[in-house]
């Protein structure tokens, strides 16, 4: 039982380690979470989509991958267009900031399908988090032997907490983005937080 649990808290921290970054996932749930749009919708796709890949890494799939280098390259190429591109709309809300008001049910319903398909390009077409979860993750847990499903259970919690977190105490936020420009602040850190990682991971690929 000791065993188990010290296997469980090395994923956690291990897990949590990796995941408190400035990353394109991050800055998102960041945002959906102060805007109060669609976050358990994105906080789950998160955290389930890093539990699925923290899964495969310890099952051994990351061994696999490796066969295939050129899929890790394309997803950089696609995930990378995409995150110039919503780094782009970003620095546009920056020049032409936008009323963040209470909306019509209508637009309200497009705006969560707009955030779970951004939410799930965000994650899947992001290389680094294959990276970290079926790589990083998968081969330190695989030093475990047999806990190191228990490691792995540790990273989704870490995982879960962590997106929980972000997404629903950003609205802590509320006061702050109540000034004026403030909207224009985020926007900003979301906007250069993009560009960059989109522009490594294109350069990179």
């Amino acid at each position: 039982m000791t065993h188990a649990l010290t296997a469980a808290a090395a994923g956690f921290g291990t897990g949590l380690s990796l995941i408190v970054a400035i990353g394109a996932q991050n800055a998102f749930v960041l945002r959906q979470g102060v805007r109060r749009d669609a976050v358990l919708a994105v906080v789950g796709i998160c955290a389930l989509s890093d539990a699925l890949l923290i899964g495969l890494g310890v099952g051994g799939v990351g061994a696999v991958v490796v066969a295939w280098p050129g899929a890790l390259r394309a997803i950089g190429i696609v995930g990378g267009v995409f995150l110039l591109c919503y780094g782009a709309l970003a620095a546009r809300r920056v020049l032409r900031p936008v009323g963040t008001g209470l909306r019509a049910e209508g637009e309200a319903a497009g705006s969560r399908r707009r955030a779970v398909l951004t939410c799930l390009a965000m994650t899947w077409l992001n290389p680094h988090v294959y990276l970290d979860t079926v790589f990083l993750l998968g081969s330190i847990a695989a030093d475990r032997g047999p806990l190191r499903w228990t490691f792995g259970l540790g990273a989704a919690l870490a995982s879960l907490c962590w997106f929980a977190a972000l997404g629903f105490g950003a609205r802590l936020l509320g006061r702050f983005l109540a000034r004026p420009g403030a909207w224009r602040v985020l926007d900003g850190l979301v906007a250069v937080t993009m560009l960059a990682l989109g522009a490594t991971l294109v350069a990179g690929s």
